[in-house]
């Protein structure tokens, strides 16, 4: 008996002082993420920057990644599904264009910053709007539409009217199995040398050095995923077939996998995927529509122009384009190493 009333109170207790995510803010300030001016994005000690190997194309625009871990917690390692993070945890990417992407000490503009809440129950997702004065950003869920211009890296001056997602389309594509869950904190997008301090190091073996990422005992970089670091596009110039997959798992495969919302197309986009007529090849869609364009097959070896693959990421119309959200602009150079990819492989 009196165990059971010390397993409760203790059980009580546990629960009490478990970390949980911080509480939906209205401004991001409020959240305490980072010190001095807010729009500097300088980290307080308990968030931690990180980057990616292929980074998801919006627009053009850039991004700074960090993730906020409670006190005394950490990452669990998963090498092939989005590692674990403990309640009270918060990924945090900030949207952004430099003035000059040619020189960036131009400065920037900030446009919005996303929050994924680790709660006990599942994740929450929020977005937050940057003010004009860009002395903070405020909390924003039906989405908005942000006139933003630029000079890209080439001196060619650019604009547009930039599309924050409401919640719901957040969720369209952050989903596994029909759970929201995040997509770029994976081994494959995390697994690659970062730079700290003037020291290239493995961002994953700095994580663990730190005490905030847990990895298994016989953990060895050299055999864990990874995607084909291919940021910027314009410069890479590694092994085509790898690139391109790499490409097509950070924009495509969030969706076109058998445990995502386009499940149903039988396309799936992994790096990893074996099956050449599941990632394409002679794939006939399962739909025929205007997305089509007429063409018989997702992939055509040697043939770009007859690939609907090709076809969809070109497109400018809503009802065609692939990614259905967070484009709007066709990604000249991702187009341009995915139809030389295609234009290489051959019938075997």
């Amino acid at each position: 008996m009196y165990l059971r009333v010390f397993f409760f109170l203790g059980l009580l207790t546990c629960l009490a002082t478990a970390p949980s995510a911080p509480a939906p803010k209205a401004n991001l300030s409020e959240y305490g993420f980072f010190t001095g001016p807010l729009a500097d994005l300088n980290p307080t000690r308990q968030v931690f920057p990180y980057e990616v190997n292929a980074p998801l194309f919006s627009d053009y625009a850039e991004k700074a990644r960090f993730v906020y871990l409670p006190e005394g917690t950490k990452m669990q390692y998963q090498a092939n599904v989005a590692f674990e993070l403990p309640p009270g945890a918060v990924l945090i990417k900030q949207f952004f264009y430099y003035n000059d992407a040619s020189h960036p000490e131009k400065g920037r503009r900030l446009l919005e910053t996303r929050l994924l809440l680790r709660e006990k129950t599942g994740w929450k997702a929020l977005t937050y709007v940057w003010n004009e004065d860009q002395t903070d950003a405020h909390l924003e869920i039906a989405g908005a539409e942000l006139p933003v211009s630029w000079i890209d890296a080439k001196g060619n001056k650019q604009a547009l009217n930039y599309q924050v997602p409401n919640l719901n389309q957040c969720k369209g594509c952050h989903s596994y199995d029909g759970v929201f869950t995040p997509i770029g904190l994976t081994a494959r997008q995390l697994n690659r040398i970062t730079v700290r301090a003037g020291n290239p190091e493995s961002q994953l073996a700095s994580w663990h050095k730190s005490d905030i990422l847990e990895l298994p005992g016989d953990f060895d970089a050299s055999n864990a995923p990874k995607l084909s670091q291919l940021s910027p596009y314009a410069e890479f110039s590694g092994e085509l077939n790898a690139a391109a997959r790499a490409y097509l798992d950070a924009n495509c495969a969030h969706c076109h996998n058998p445990h995502g919302p386009a499940s149903t197309s039988g396309l799936f986009l992994e790096y990893n995927q074996t099956d050449k007529e599941k990632w394409g090849v002679y794939k006939s869609p399962v739909a025929a529509g205007r997305g089509s364009g007429k063409l018989r097959y997702a992939i055509v070896p040697g043939k770009p122009q007859e690939s609907i693959l090709c076809y969809r990421m070109e497109s400018d119309d809503p009802g065609i384009r692939m990614p259905e959200l967070g484009r709007q602009l066709a990604h000249k150079e991702g187009i341009a190493l995915v139809k030389n990819w295609i234009r290489n492989l051959n019938d075997k």
